[in-house]
């Protein structure tokens, strides 16, 4: 719904590459999990398997920032449908952000955001049988809206004159941003954030039916047909804009026009296919609650995974008796209120649950490499070819998604990293200690930290919007610090046998989810 807009002010026309890109990077993370998933299908997963070879302290560190990132995805999402329904009612006004125009949330739309995202929680208390019938509904809606758009602004713009033509092309310069906006984009407009719908097959492994040929699926076929949508839905917006308009906005960075805040039903209306707009208007609102609904199920099961990894409270892993962990649906609520605060618009969030996600999703390659090492034997269901290749070009991705983030966005990302571990430090005083795992400290953090610490001075020294001239050297600094903290966190993990025990626990659970978590997908 914004990031073709976004993508376009950022890239330009060549803002298709920024989705072909990341589209290829997100796939080789995926293709991580789809080893990693069928071997291990426990609801939580992100947060579950970096706790199998790393303990307690390495979970908790990546567990943290996992759950924050889902649990916003909900506030984005009622913003997003918010922003578009300013069309009928005063829901966002205009603001200058650093230079930057948003739609931020009036008092009227805040309380809407909050009751919007209170029936999220309501479905998903009700049960994962409730949540996939009304997902599966939503779904199959969003997909034919998106593929009539693509179809009906083609066909406008190629045979009619109400719509732009191919001279959009070059006529304001294919790539005004140069390099740098294509990759900025990737980070910035909304894309990564558009693909990372493939962690639901890994955050609901536990809850599937058939993992081993299930969650491969899921995850390499979401990534592949999204690309292809996602692309030709920036090819159709960038011929769907007139002349006109760009011609009066005077470049792709300055492109605006009525009703900017809905660009694709604004687009429809310009071309005079006002019941193309209206849908958009609609599914401006279907769309968005539908992925909340989803991320509201995603954030309680990566809480869940925390209480059962022992590294935050016990009853955030208690279920009701359709199976939902209760309390984490309560808690992921109120987290989500709170972020509607530090990060009023769509686009402020949207760069945030970008670099905290490819964070948290970094960790997949390091454990998988890991238990090749130590556990050759296990019985991969789906084995991943070329040995390290593609988890350390995997990992390597997930940096500098996160530097392209910019130092804006990453400096409020480590602050919260950092009241994360205080949230950490309070919980180790809290209840009996004797009920609590050990955090298996030195060999989390002495991976985890560095990495931490070398991705905030990256972001900040060669920050591509302060430093624009390091912006080359940032790929080759990136893989020097990705390739040395990928062998350190391989090299340094738990014995082999406490591994064999997190792994038989995490089978257990396995069996015990089927029974706990609802009925199966």
């Amino acid at each position: 719904m914004f990031g073709a807009f976004n993508a376009s002010v950022i890239a330009g026309p060549a803002a298709i590459f920024s989705w072909l890109i990341a589209g290829f990077m997100i796939m080789l993370i995926g293709l991580c999990y789809a080893e990693l998933g069928p071997m291990f299908p426990i609801s939580g997963g992100v947060v579950r398997y970096p706790h199998l070879v790393w303990g307690s302290f390495g979970s908790y560190s990546l567990g943290f920032i996992t759950w924050i990132s889902s649990a916003a995805v909900p506030a984005i999402e009622v913003e997003g449908a918010l922003t578009y329904a300013t069309k009928f009612a005063p829901f966002t006004q205009k603001n200058d952000v650093g230079g930057t125009v948003v739609h931020t949330l009036t008092p009227i739309g805040i309380v809407v955001a909050i009751i919007l995202m209170a029936i999220f929680v309501v479905i998903n208390y009700f049960g994962v049988k409730l949540f996939a019938q009304v997902n599966n509904v939503l779904v199959w809606w969003k997909l034919a809206i998106i593929l009539l758009v693509i179809a009906v602004f083609l066909i406008t713009a190629l045979g009619t004159t109400s719509m732009g033509t191919t001279d959009n092309f070059t006529s304001h310069g294919f790539a005004p941003g140069g390099a740098a906006g294509v990759f900025v984009a990737i980070s910035t407009a909304g894309i990564t954030f558009s693909y990372l719908g493939f962690r639901q097959g890994i955050e609901l492994a536990g809850e599937t039916t058939n993992p081993k040929r299930n969650i491969p699926m899921a995850i390499i076929g979401s990534v592949l047909i999204t690309s292809v949508i996602y692309a030709l839905l920036q090819l159709a917006f960038t011929l769907g804009v007139p002349a006109r308009i760009l011609g009066s906005s005077g470049s792709w960075a300055n492109l605006v026009f009525n009703d900017d805040f809905g660009p694709l039903a604004a687009l429809s209306s310009l071309a005079g296919l006002t019941w193309l707009a209206y849908l958009l208007y609609a599914d401006a609102i279907i769309s968005p609650a539908d992925t909340g609904l989803v991320y509201t199920t995603i954030a309680s099961r990566v809480s869940y995974a925390m209480g059962r990894n022992g590294n935050s409270p016990r009853w955030l892993a208690k279920n009701n008796k359709q199976g939902v962990p209760y309390w984490s649906l309560v808690v992921t609520f109120l987290v989500g209120i709170v972020l509607l605060l530090p990060f009023p618009s769509w686009q402020q969030l949207v760069g945030f649950i970008t670099s905290a996600t490819v964070i948290s999703f970094g960790s997949g390659p390091l454990v998988l490499s890991v238990l090749r090492r130590t556990m050759p034997e296990l019985h991969r269901p789906f084995n991943l070819p070329f040995g390290d290749t593609i988890p350390i070009l995997a990992f390597y991705c997930a940096n500098m998604i996160v530097y392209w983030g910019g130092w804006d966005t990453n400096k409020k990302l480590f602050i919260t990293i950092l009241i994360g571990y205080l949230l950490l430090i309070v919980f180790q005083f809290v209840g009996d200690r004797k009920l609590k795992p050990s955090l298996d400290f030195k060999v989390g953090a002495i991976w985890v930290l560095p990495w931490f610490v070398l991705l905030a001075l990256v972001s900040w020294l060669m920050d591509p919007k302060t430093h624009p001239d390091l912006f080359g050297w940032a790929f080759l600094v990136n893989a020097v610090v990705s390739v040395a903290i990928f062998y350190l966190a391989v090299k340094v993990h738990l014995p082999l046998e406490k591994i064999r025990e997190y792994m038989r626990d995490a089978e257990n659970e396995s069996e015990e989810e089927e029974h706990l978590m609802g009925t199966a997908l």
